[in-house]
Formats: C-alpha cells, structure tokens, sequence
C-alpha cells in the first residue's frame, strides 16, 4: 500500500488506551482498545499497533504518521513520581513555591492543605544576583557562585534542575549564563529554564511552571525514548507528533523539551473533535462531554470554538476546589472536570453517606466486574447492575464482565451500610455521578455565558454516551450528539488537530507610552520562534500567525485577552485599540471605565500549520429495516420511573441513515454504549452520528433540523 495513506490516532487514558487508524484516500477506520499498562504505557501502545497492523486485510500498511496523547505528565505530577528536582533562583526567592500567592482557598477551612512543592526546600539554592523590573542589572552573577550551587546539588542526587531568576522574562541574560554553565559542567542534568518556558511574568506561577517541566522531563524524554524504539522495531518509519494541551500538535523534539505542554494532551483531543463537529453540523453551542474510565472532562465550545486558558492547576489536595492545586501557565484548552470516571470507586464517607471518587481502580486492578482483583464497587459495577451494560459484550465480547463478584462487592460494601438493596445502591450511584457532574457542568456554562437548555451534548468516552442522557435529564439539554466511534473519541480528535505552538512574552508599557515599532518587533521574534519549532514537524506547508494582546487596566491583577489582526503593529493607532479593548471589557463584565489608563502585560503569538482533517464517509444508502438491527430486549432501570423496564438494544453497526429509535432504547458498539430514555428519541444521519432528541422538542437543531 502507498506510504500517506495511513494516519494512527492513540490516546493513552488512566483506564484504557484507545486507538484509530484512518485511511485518509478511502475513508476506512479501525478500531482497537485496550486496558493501559500502568507500569510502562508503551507496551499497551505496541500492542494496539500490532493489532490493527494484522487487522488490515492484504499486505502491511505504512503508516505516514501517528498522533499520541497521554496522561504520563500529569500522572507523574499528581503521583509524585517525577525525578528528584533542583532549583536555582535570585537570593531571597527560595521560597517562592511554599508562599505561593498568599491565598486560602477555603477561608473557612482553618485546616486547608496545600500541595507540597514538586522541589524540597534541601534541593533549592539562591544565587546573588538581580535584574529589575525594566531589564536592567542591577546585580552582577558570578560564575563561582553558580558553580558551588551546582555543586551541591549534584552531591544531593538531582537529576533534573530548574532555573528561575527574578525578572528574567525581561532580561534572560543570567539564566542564560547558568544554562551555558550547566550544560558545560553538568551535561546529565536535564535543564528547564523559565526564559524559555515560561518569559512571563508573576514569579510563583513561572517558577512552579519551570519546576514542573524539570521534574516530569526526565519521565517524559525516557517514555518517548522507548516509544520510538518500540515503533522502530514494529518498522514504523513516519512522523510522531504529540497532541499539546492547547489543541494543537506537536513534535517529539518540542514535546521533550517542555513536556508541561502536554499535560491535558488527551482530554483536549475530544474538545477538538467537537470543534469539528460543531463545524460540520453547524451548531453554535457545543457541550463537550468526555467520560472516561478515571475523570469526566466537559468543555462548551461557542460560535465553534473552544476557549484557551493561560493558567490551570494540577493535583489540588481539594479535588473541585480552585487554588489548592500546583498552578500551570501555559496556554490549554478551557476544559473543566466535572465528575468522576467510570473506575471511579464508591464508598461511605466519615458522614456515613455515599460518595463517588476521587480514588479510581484505574486499570489495575479495574472495577470489580473486570475479574482481575478489583474489590470496591466502581460506576462501571452499578451501570452493569442497572441493566445499561452487556456483560458479555463489553468492548464486543473480548472482555466479558463479572456481573456476581459486582453484586457481591456493590451488598457487601454500599447497600448493606446504607441498608439499602443492591440495585438502590447502585442507582444511587449513578444518579450520585450524575448530580455531581450536572451541578459542575451548569457552573460552567453560566461562567461562559451560557445557557445549559440551548447546548447539544456531544458524548465521548467509554462511559460518556452511558450517562449523557442522564446527564441531559439534570442540566435541561434538548439533545445529545453522539458521534460515530464515541468510546475512542479523543483519538479520532487528534486527525481533526492541527500542528501548532503558542508563545508569549511579557513586556509591560502603558498604552500611552507603548513603542509600536518594538512591540511589531516583538511579535516578529514570537512568529520566528513559532516557525522554527513547525519546523521539526513540517517543513513543506506554510506556517499562519494568530496574535493576542494581554491587556489590563493599570493596578489591576488580571488581564483581558484581545485578538488582533495579523499586520503591522506599528500601523496600528493607539485609539483603535484603546477601543478595543474597551469593546471586549465590557462585553465580558458588562461596563467599562474608558477614563482609565490601560496597559500592555503580555503578547502572545500562535504559530500553526494547515489542518489535516480526516474525512467521515457517508453510510451506505441501503433501505433498511429497523428490526434486524434489533439485538433484542433486556431490562435495565428508567431513571423516571425508578424501576426496571424492557429496553430495546440495538447494534449500531447495523444502523443505516434514517433509522428512528424511541425509547427506552440501547445502542451498542464495541467502544461504548448508549442509553435512550423512554421520554427521548434517537436518530441516525447520513454520516452515522446518533441525535438524541429529549420531549421532541427546544434547542438548537443544527444540520438535522
């Protein structure tokens, strides 16, 4: 077969690991999925590889390129497992990642718990040195110095160092210095400078940004090491890119050399996917919702788009409570977490009541109806126990689940402390998640401006598709999309993502006294830096510049995004974007103080490549009959009338264009499973995207309409 016929898409996920190989001439996919191997994910990558390698009929295909997402950094971060950090910093910073900003999360909670800091105090030295404000220096380095700081730690056994001065972000002249220094004396270490991964300014989040990047690089720069060397030995000869946190695609290079980028890489890949799909169907308002077998992710993507964030937080010790976690500044896509996952695992709090999560049996030993060593009740244990899941056909009969050791586990440690049966005990678990997740998910939407009985819900993940009626039901949604391949979903996102990197730099003028002249330069400097880096990924398309202004009233402590358009910065008057800014303030607060003065903060530049979308083929026109894709009938339990009734399940497979299925209803595919309400009805379009319409009635209807 000719090479560029093949794209893989494989997103490694806390549960399973999920991959899609696409022909891009003929439209055909193939689908493999599989339980993650915790203690090194590439063996489950080689493994899915293989298995869709020897799936294709005739001779071996090459594969032109693969697209990976994973959760190895932010495992790594939340587990502590990264490498032993060290920190050189400007005298009397030391310790800047303990003080943090200052702030209670839970100015009620007199017994708020922080995260440690990823660098202990014994591995954080300081160095004399000082640049101001404006880029001057006040305080010369000394090489001497940095040596014997070096020194020590090397004795103490760090692996990787980070580097964070004070100001640098203006003038980098010193870390730059320590980084020729390093990398002389010291050529092992990993090295993490925050001139370079993170010129921006506020000194608690650059330097936990940079500590972070030091102390997942070393996992990071191994696993991708030895994932190239397993697709090398499988005769994998194309490019490996990396999906990035903001939505973009990247090299193995980039991601290497600053892996906090891709620390919510697979989550995002379904928000992509979404764009896409919000494109195709015309669909103003978008819920993306993504539930796994560990976390449940949401998104609402707006006139087609999803919103980019600068800053996230990372293992909060308080799982939904902002500021107890480690912050990030890196540009991700605004994703939310709104409940737990599928190996989410249920238990009795010190209250006595029930609660869900946050501690997941992840893939080993996985819920308890997986059979392998699993013993407390998980979500996926009371969706088979509702009747929603076939035991023997969960991912299309190769993995049959143990639906008498669920029984066992859901009595013996939830419905017999409650005093409850097995099925209340189970429904309430369900009905718990979902309560949890509509709560999270109308705070969301109102955040954005919003409005929940106007969305479309597009359900990904395994577990998605199970609770998106559910879910629906609570937030008042009018309708569910559910788009072909759902269980897999981020790894069909990764083919619709386009190779792209996001750069900024802080350099602080007030509008009135603003050099437009060096701010084009700037910008210049940005792009340059973009195109270098798209580079390692493709050196033949042309490279687009999307520019961003982060602009702020001065005094205040937070800034306004504003996009502009790409041409000369210096051709620009100073009142026209003066009014734009005031445009945008107040669409986003509602007023705005025009007598104020406003300044420059941060100038941000996205680099990207053409997209490459993968096409859907339409369904075969064939007039069907709706009843030979009727699997059958099984009960399972109606969240309106509390009790079991007789769903009718349908294999989705077998479902062509215009089939019409009213509830209650399942639908089957060997990725995922969808659940119908008997007040609801399911469509299929000519692509074999299911649309749920709940009461018939309200919302937006889109292309389908």
């Amino acid at each position: 077969m000719a090479k560029g016929y093949y794209r893989l898409g494989c997103d490694i996920g806390g549960t399973f690991t999920d991959f899609v190989l696409v022909n891009d001439q003929g439209g055909e996919f193939y689908v493999f999925k599989c339980l993650t191997t915790p203690s090194d994910p590439s063996e489950a990558v080689e493994r899915g590889i293989q298995v869709l390698i020897d799936r294709i009929p005739g001779s071996k295909p090459v594969i032109d390129e693969i697209i990976h997402g994973t959760t190895l950094v932010i495992n790594a971060i939340i587990e502590r497992k990264g490498a032993k950090t060290g920190l050189i910093t400007t005298q009397g910073f030391r310790d800047v990642l303990e003080l943090g900003r200052e702030l209670r999360y839970d100015a009620y909670d007199i017994f708020s718990e922080y995260p440690p800091p990823l660098v202990p105090r014994a591995l954080r030295m300081e160095v004399d040195e000082r640049i101001s404000s404006d880029g001057r220096v006040i305080q010369g380095l000394s090489p001497e110095e940095v040596r014997g700081s070096l020194s020590r730690l090397r004795g103490r056994g760090i692996e990787s160092l980070a580097v964070c001065l004070i100001n640098s972000y203006r003038n980098p002249v010193h870390e730059r210095q320590i980084k020729a220094i390093v990398e002389s004396e010291a050529p092992e270490l990993f090295l993490s400078t925050s001139f370079e991964v993170l010129p921006q300014i506020r000194e608690y989040e650059r330097t936990c940004t940079t500590a972070t990047n030091a102390y997942v690089k070393p996992i990071t720069a191994r696993y991708l090491e030895k994932l190239s060397s397993r697709l090398e030995a499988q005769g994998f000869a194309g490019k490996l890119h990396i999906m990035l946190s903001s939505g973009g695609i990247t090299s193995v290079a980039t991601a290497r050399e600053f892996p906090v980028r891709i620390i919510e890489s697979g989550p995002t890949a379904a928000v992509i996917a979404s764009q896409y799909y919000g494109r195709m169907f015309n669909i103003r308002d978008i819920f993306c919702f993504d539930m796994g077998g560990t976390t449940a992710k949401s998104c609402l993507i707006q006139k087609g788009q999803a919103g980019l964030v600068s800053t996230f937080e990372v293992g909060r010790v308080q799982r939904f409570k902002k500021g107890s976690g480690l912050p990030i500044q890196v540009p991700v896509v605004d994703l939310m977490e709104i409940g737990a996952g599928g190996g989410s695992i249920a238990h009795m709090s010190k209250m006595g009541l029930l609660q869900v999560g946050p501690e997941s049996a992840a893939a080993d030993p996985g819920p308890v109806c997986y059979a392998r060593g699993g013993e407390q009740p998980t979500v996926t244990d009371a969706d088979l126990l509702l009747g929603y899941l076939d035991p023997g056909y969960f991912l299309g009969g190769t993995m049959p689940l143990d639906k008498p050791g669920a029984v066992r586990a859901m009595a013996e440690k939830v419905a017999k402390p409650l005093g409850a049966s097995v099925i209340e005990a189970a429904f309430g678990i369900h009905d718990l998640i979902n309560e949890t997740m509509a709560a999270a998910a109308k705070t969301h939407i109102a955040e954005k401006g919003g409005n929940p009985k106007i969305v479309t819900i597009a359900a990904f993940g395994g577990a998605g598709p199970v609770h998106a009626y559910g879910l629906a039901k609570k937030i008042g949604a009018p309708r569910i999309l559910v788009p072909p391949l759902a269980g897999v979903g981020s790894a069909m996102g990764f083919f619709t993502a386009p190779a792209a990197f996001d750069l900024s730099r802080s350099h602080r003028a007030s509008l009135d006294d603003a050099d437009f002249g060096a701010i084009e330069t700037l910008f210049q400097e940005l792009e340059r830096e973009g195109a270098a880096i798209l580079q390692q990924t493709d050196r033949r398309q042309k490279v687009t510049f999307e520019r961003t202004l982060m602009m702020r009233f001065v005094g205040q402590g937070a800034e306004t995004d504003l996009q502009i358009p790409r041409r000369s910065f210096a051709r620009l008057s100073k009142l026209r974007v003066r009014a734009l800014f005031d445009e945008t303030y107040q669409k986003l607060y509602g007023r705005t103080y025009p007598d104020n003065p406003v300044e420059f903060v941060t100038f941000k530049v996205r680099a990207s490549l053409p997209e490459r979308p993968f096409r859907l083929p339409p369904l075969a026109r064939k007039k069907g009959r709706l009843k030979n894709c009727i699997k059958g009938k099984r009960p399972a339990f109606s969240l309106l009338k509390k009790r079991f009734i007789p769903f009718t399940v349908y294999d989705r497979l077998k479902l062509f264009p215009g089939a019409r299925m009213p509830g209650p209803a399942i639908v089957e595919e060997k990725e995922s499973t969808i659940v119908v309400g008997e007040d609801a009805v399911a469509r299929v379009d000519e692509f074999g995207f299911v649309w749920i319409d709940i009461n018939e009635g309200g919302g937006e209807r889109g292309r389908w309409a």
